[in-house]
């Protein structure tokens, strides 16, 4: 049984990929990451200036999951220079994430990380808590597809948009990354949400709306990379929830190439990554699947 894959031109040794936001600040952690098993590491999100982020409590523990308002806190991709070579060194393919309020920027963030030796940029087009980027150009299918072409146009290395579930169809929005000429598609990030104090009678975190992650967006995401997968041609990769080998064969029996594990360090440690491919393995001798392509899309 083979688990490595082919990924937007980019070679994994196995499908499984950190998520964007967890252990991905320094390249030392995302270093830890790929020696822990780990097939590609995302970053945090870069963006064109530092940014401080919201006040604490930015993180939520739930009972299946996290709630999370960070607000982008990132030290501006001028000081990420660094950690990203750093990160090179675990021998894994290195996709920034990236993030800007105007597509300039975005273009700007791009070219500079893959100047500094990205081997991709997923374009964080979904984060649903900071106004006037994230969610902000991945909900308007006519604005993704210019930010997107306008990323493409400048770059050499693969473009990976990063969806929202929190939009009306989220196949129109693929279809106009697609019609754009991007190389990947991240399906899904986290979903929009908020708790309340009942005692103090006020929101839980600083900026009163978060992000929502873990098991408990799984079949939403799944639904997601389904539907996608239905109707385009490029990769997915599928996000949110990804706790167990089982998890993650459901994204790929959906459509996903490959999977993106965040909040699921949370509950499993470090460590996960080697135990999902484990467990995907477990599962593809179970069933008489000799590669991760046999059983993509499987379901659809």
């Amino acid at each position: 049984m083979m688990l490595s894959i082919e990924l937007c031109g980019l070679s994994l040794r196995n499908p499984t990929i950190l998520a964007s936001g967890i252990l991905g600040s320094t390249g030392a952690t995302l270093n830890r990451v790929a020696r822990n098993g780990a097939g590609a590491v995302v970053t945090k999100s870069i963006g064109a200036k530092p940014r401080d982020g919201y006040p604490n409590p930015t993180v939520l523990e739930l009972r299946q999951g996290l709630l999370n308002a960070i607000g982008l806190a990132n030290p501006g991709y001028n000081n990420f220079e660094e950690e990203i070579k750093v990160a090179k060194r675990g021998g894994v393919p290195i996709i920034v994430s990236i993030f800007g309020f105007d597509i300039g920027e975005f273009v700007e963030v791009a070219k500079a990380v893959q100047n500094f030796g990205a081997d991709a940029v997923e374009l964080n087009l979904s984060c649903p808590h900071v106004k006037e980027t994230g969610a902000y150009f991945g909900t308007d299918p006519e604005i993704t597809y210019e930010l997107v072409k306008a990323i493409k146009r400048e770059i050499k290395i693969p473009v990976i948009p990063k969806l929202t579930a929190n939009v009306n169809d989220i196949v129109e929005i693929a279809k106009a990354c697609e019609d754009a000429g991007c190389d990947g598609i991240t399906a899904i990030n986290t979903l929009r949400a908020m708790q309340i104090d009942i005692r103090a009678k006020k929101p839980v975190l600083g900026n009163k709306v978060g992000g929502l992650s873990g098991p408990m967006i799984k079949p939403i995401a799944v639904r997601c990379v389904y539907e996608i997968a239905n109707e385009v041609e490029v990769p997915i990769v599928g996000c949110g929830g990804i706790i167990n080998g089982q998890d993650a064969v459901e994204f790929i029996l959906a459509g996903a190439s490959a999977v993106e594990i965040g909040t699921g360090i949370y509950f499993r440690g470090i460590s996960i990554f080697e135990m999902v491919c484990n467990e995907i393995s477990s599962y593809m001798k179970e069933e008489g699947y000799e590669t991760i392509s046999e059983m993509v899309g499987a379901a659809l």
